[in-house]
């Protein structure tokens, strides 16, 4: 394995109910993923989630989306995690994003959990905060009270469009980050726009 990611996580909610709503940008990611890599996410209830190993971009690749909900999140990554000896630093989290515009896509190392309950309960169970994360915008309702209502709903068609194109830019600077090369793979993001 290499010193680059070595665990891929798309964060969501699990049912047909939740699909399409903002907080499963993550998972749309990992879902597009395994099938770019013609891989098959498959449950595995050890793991307690959609799970597959693949190569991407020549790299051995775990792929995970817990079918728990978004809460209890960690307790997926932390199982696959321990399994496979996957140290938290090869861990790259797939979330969404309020606190950035519709579209936008950035990767960030460490920190906190800025109020997402997916981060929070995965920082958690890992112990740390020391693990990647790539952060899907999906915009702000505007007013706090409103948030968790925002996120459970999918967003408008242009919007989901928006999201598209983010996750592609996403999938663009992939195999710097499965390599390791968080830099340019950052300075490569973050300057597409």
């Amino acid at each position: 394995m290499s010193s680059g990611i070595q665990l891929i996580i798309g964060l969501g909610n699990p049912g047909a109910e939740y699909e399409r709503t903002r907080h499963n940008a993550g998972a749309w990611f990992v879902e597009e993923l395994a099938d770019k890599a013609h891989a098959v996410l498959r449950h595995v209830s050890q793991f307690q989630g959609l799970y597959c190993s693949t190569q991407i971009h020549g790299q051995d690749c775990h792929l995970l989306i817990p079918t728990t909900f978004m809460n209890h999140s960690g307790q997926a990554v932390q199982a696959l995690a321990a399994y496979y000896k996957v140290a938290p630093e090869a861990i790259l989290v797939l979330h969404d994003e309020i606190d950035l515009p519709v579209g936008a896509v950035r990767l960030k190392w460490d920190g906190g959990h800025g109020g997402h309950n997916g981060l929070r309960d995965i920082i958690q169970h890992l112990g740390t905060n020391k693990f990647y994360r790539l952060r899907i915008g999906v915009g702000h309702p505007g007013n706090s009270k409103e948030v968790v209502d925002y996120v459970l709903k999918p967003p408008k068609k242009e919007e989901r469009e928006q999201i598209n194109v983010a996750l592609q830019e996403a999938s663009q600077i992939l195999p710097l980050v499965l390599a390791g090369e968080y830099q340019k793979a950052m300075h490569q993001l973050h300057t597409l726009k």
